[in-house]
């Protein structure tokens, strides 16, 4: 009986172990093998993922991250790649996963939110400027990491201002509901500029002079407001550059800047910088060669744009002008796919190079598109009418440089205008990108200044250039002085209709004190409309119809009876044109090129007064930097010739004469030369009917830093007035005067300065002379 018993109870026992291994052994059919682990011993299989401590992060999503899933088996490798995984998201401070049974726990502790992000201590930049570097941001999720690498980038930012020394320490404020605020506190250091530049290799050049070459300034205390003596690491590599194109323009073709490094002082206060060059040997032109393989265009066509000459040291800068000039003009020649390609050929023994120009057919490309992006404000047709390509025309280099260069004059854009080409839909199609970065166009402008014509004077103006995208230029201009007052209102559409076309009006009200040269002072009211077209991009002519009321009064009672006569009111009807021709390299600052002018008035057409007046001058400027190594050395010749005469019996006014002496003739104070009345000993200065003027200019650095923006100038000025129909007293010598001199330009902070010594030379004893002039202006 109890035989029986035990061994019943053993066979109980042995069912569960038989069973499963059954089962195992002999797969029911049509199921899959995944099923398996439903029948694997308990223990060993996961029956539930659980997840605790998540407030704002739905179970799903911590769950979803989870290598670990219901239904698979245990595995420790798979944990600890499931709380890395969990970690990796940024959202949790902390991670667990543990086992309760069948069962895997996840308990996590999530990331506070970000309240809000303060910066303290930052006084030399700005908290936008600060924010724009940082990562973390109202309603981001905190984590020490993201703390971190903002503390970085904001060391960054205070280290590309020179600033190397400052601390940064993001500190972490509980607000309580698991949000926080992060506070950066910053402890601003010194600007650690550039106590020294050395420069190691360079025999033919002084350290001085490649100081002036590179932008790189050693600190000084004359540089408050520059921040060329801070050190930047992107400058250092456009420094590299410089000196690079300055030695291959003066015939170091194998020049190589191999290093330029930056030490920082053990008290991190400055930078030793320090540029090594390696010069190689010098190298003269010896032979200049063009070939032309293109059909309708021949290399003696071409040989005028060849800039370097047999015997001239070579020159990196002008090879790269000539290979443009080529291009430019085999396109004007009706060649309209040019490649030109420059073969330099040294003879290190000689010291000599032979270059020749290969102008060949290039690969033939059409404009497909253009795409214009960045102009957020300015209208597309404002920037498209500065293209000088359109849909459909060949690809031609030089006019998208050209059409680049349009573009940056208008001012309405940030200098780096980037016109780019990319494949198009056919193998000869090209698309155009112009991508632009608006920047203000509106003007608030407060001056003040002083100038020996108009004294002290003081200017607030207003001023929109390009008024609601549209590209018109609107102003208003006030200039109180205290021999000058005067109000201007201008508009000028510069496309007007999208056309060659630009019009404008103007309103005007000026007052001026002539009572020191003439003894009368004059007030003018008026208005002007304007219209204006291009014939080319260097020929335009403009056209103008003026209306104004003058008015002389305030005559002194010992004055000429000639000006006394001139007392009263006139109304004054005038259509005037002005044709200019420019090929000065810049309208701001010409080094190189000419302009010339011709303006003719017609007055008559309703009003007081009948005249005709002529005005021609040109200005022509030849820059040294060739022979003087420097763009600062330009000799600058000017001229100009004016004439006005009289017709239906109606005299021409004082208002309307010309007059000479100071801007135009420098050694003579304003209206110092030319006719006068004697008669009264008062020895007022009349104006003229006749004038010609010309002035030889020579513009050269000064031996002091150029970020100073000194420039010296040495002038000698020639000029003659006359054509007054005189009486007793009068004197009227249409002899030359000559005014020779020195003189200071001085772009300051504050504005152009510019100071004058000149001795009138050759003068008659009643002309009035001035040795000192002065003018100084501003706006802020």
């Amino acid at each position: 009986m109890h035989a029986t018993r035990a061994l019943l109870l053993a066979a109980t026992c042995l069912v569960p172990v038989v069973l499963p291994l059954s089962a195992e052994a002999q797969p029911q059919r049509n199921q899959p093998r995944r099923a398996a682990p439903a029948a694997q011993p308990a223990g060993e299989v996961i029956r539930d993922v659980q997840v605790r401590g998540n407030q704002r992060i739905e179970t799903s999503t911590i769950r979803s991250y989870m290598l670990l899933q219901p239904g698979d088996r245990f595995d420790g490798d798979r944990q600890d790649r499931s709380l890395r995984t969990l970690f990796a998201t940024g959202l949790f401070r902390d991670v667990q996963i543990g086992r309760e049974g069948d069962s895997v726990v996840v308990t996590v502790q999530e990331n506070p939110i970000v309240n809000q992000v303060v910066y303290e201590g930052n006084r030399k930049i700005s908290d936008d400027n600060l924010r724009a570097e940082t990562q973390l941001r109202a309603r981001s999720v905190y984590t020490d990491a993201a703390a971190q690498a903002d503390r970085t980038r904001l060391l960054e930012l205070y280290a590309r201002r020179g600033r190397f020394a400052t601390r940064i320490e993001p500190k972490v404020i509980d607000r309580g509901n698991d949000r926080v605020d992060v506070v950066f506190e910053i402890t601003e250091g010194d600007t650690a500029l550039i106590s020294r530049i050395n420069f190691v290799g360079n025999d033919t050049f002084s350290d001085s002079r490649l100081k002036e070459v590179v932008t790189s300034r050693e600190q000084a205390w004359y540089r408050p407001f520059s921040s060329s003596d801070t050190y930047e690491p992107e400058r250092l590599n456009f420094d590299r550059e410089l000196i690079r194109r300055y030695y291959q323009r003066n015939g170091f073709a194998d020049i190589e800047v191999t290093n330029a490094t930056a030490e920082l002082a053990p008290d991190r206060s400055g930078f030793f910088v320090t540029y090594t060059i390696k010069e190689g040997p010098r190298y003269r032109v010896d032979s200049v060669e063009v070939n032309s393989t293109l059909r309708n265009v021949t290399a003696a066509q071409l040989r005028d744009q060849v800039e370097p000459n047999s015997g001239d040291w070579y020159n990196g800068d002008a090879v790269e002008r000539t290979v443009q000039a080529l291009s430019d003009s085999a396109n004007l020649q009706g060649a309209p796919f040019v490649q030109v390609t420059e073969r330099v050929t040294r003879n290190a023994e000689a010291g000599t190079v032979d270059i020749v120009f290969d102008v060949e057919e290039g690969p033939r490309s059409y404009v497909e598109r253009i795409d214009i992006t960045g102009n957020t404000r300015t209208q597309d047709r404002v920037i498209r009418r500065e293209l000088r390509l359109a849909e459909g025309d060949a690809f031609n280099a030089a006019q998208v440089e050209r059409s680049r260069q349009r573009i940056r004059d208008l001012g309405y854009f940030s200098p780096d205008v980037q016109i780019t080409s990319t494949p198009g839909s056919q193998p000869d199609q090209v698309v155009l990108n112009t991508a632009v970065t608006e920047r203000a166009t509106g003007e608030l402008t407060l001056g003040g200044g002083y100038s020996t014509d108009a004294g002290a004077l003081a200017d607030v103006g207003l001023r929109e250039r390009n008024l609601l995208g549209t590209g018109i230029d609107a102003r208003i201009n006030s200039t109180i002085a205290q021999r000058r007052s005067q109000v201007d209102l201008s508009v000028t559409d510069p496309s007007f209709l999208d056309r060659n076309l630009a019009v404008g009006a103007d309103l005007f009200y000026v007052v001026r004190d002539q009572r020191e040269y003439s003894g009368y002072e004059e007030r003018r009211v008026g208005g002007a409309i304007r219209a204006g077209y291009e014939f080319n991009e260097r020929l335009r002519q403009s056209w103008a119809y003026t209306l104004s009321r003058r008015n002389v009064f305030n005559i002194d009672p010992l004055v000429s009876r000639f000006i006394r006569e001139q007392a009263g009111v006139t109304w004054l009807s005038q259509v005037g044109q002005t044709l200019t021709y420019d090929t000065r390299d810049s309208r701001l600052d010409p080094r190189s090129g000419y302009v010339i002018r011709l303006g003719t008035d017609l007055a008559g057409l309703g009003g007081d007064v009948a005249f005709v007046r002529a005005r021609l001058d040109g200005n022509y400027f030849i820059p040294f930097e060739r022979w003087l190594g420097d763009p600062d050395y330009v000799l600058s010749i000017s001229a100009g010739a004016g004439i006005i005469k009289s017709y239906a019996d109606k005299p021409e006014r004082i208002v309307d004469r010309f007059f000479l002496g100071g801007d135009n003739l420098r050694g003579f104070a304003v209206a110092g030369a030319g006719p006068r009345d004697l008669s009264l000993g008062t020895n007022d200065s009349l104006g003229g009917t006749k004038i010609w003027t010309q002035s030889t200019e020579m513009r050269f650095p000064l031996p002091l830093p150029s970020e100073i923006g000194l420039l010296g100038r040495a002038f000698v000025d020639v000029g003659s007035l006359s054509g007054v129909d005189g009486g007793p007293g009068v004197r009227d010598d249409s002899s030359p005067r000559v005014g020779v001199g020195v003189g200071i330009s001085w772009r300051s902070p504050f504005g152009l300065i510019n100071i004058d010594l000149a001795q009138a030379v050759v003068k008659k004893s009643y002309d009035e002379t001035q040795v000192f002039r002065f003018g100084f202006g501003t706006r802020f």
